[in-house]
């Protein structure tokens, strides 16, 4: 896995469908009992790492993950590539794929902060304070 966490809230009902579904795709793992009116805080936090288990299961045993499992974990579609590829082993002229790691980037060009311009009117207040009081004890504020 790429370390990546992701939150989601879902009803046990939901998962139970979840799994009903992915039956007739894969092989899915057992869900997880769910006890009924159960509002104890050490069993809702079993049955939520249950199920936390459940759908890390799913991720780690299957090549590729049926559409239905990633629209209920609310993950946007990229083309099928296996997980023991790596992007710098594409051996395809496929566009689609090539797009697959692309995302926009926003570059600044310089730091506003590291390097302001000359021209700036507004200058560092305490930066001149600290210098002027160490340096120039002797000298009157401005």
């Amino acid at each position: 896995m790429n370390g990546r966490q992701h939150a989601i809230e879902k009803r046990y009902s939901e998962f139970h469908a979840l799994h009903k579904m992915l039956k007739k795709s894969i092989k899915p793992p057992e869900v997880p009992s769910k006890h009924v009116r159960n509002w104890v805080p050490k069993v809702l936090e079993q049955r939520r790492h249950g199920l936390q288990l459940y759908l890390q299961t799913i991720i780690m045993e299957n090549e590729v993950l049926p559409k239905i499992f990633l629209d209920f974990l609310n993950i946007r579609h990229f083309p099928s590539v296996p997980k023991t590829e790596s992007c710098g082993s594409f051996e395809t002229d496929s566009d689609e794929l090539s797009k697959l790691t692309h995302q926009p980037v926003m570059l600044y060009l310089r730091d506003p902060f590291l390097f302001p311009t000359a021209h700036d009117t507004f200058a560092n207040v305490v930066s001149e304070g600290v210098i002027h009081g160490v340096f120039y004890p002797d000298l009157q504020p401005r």
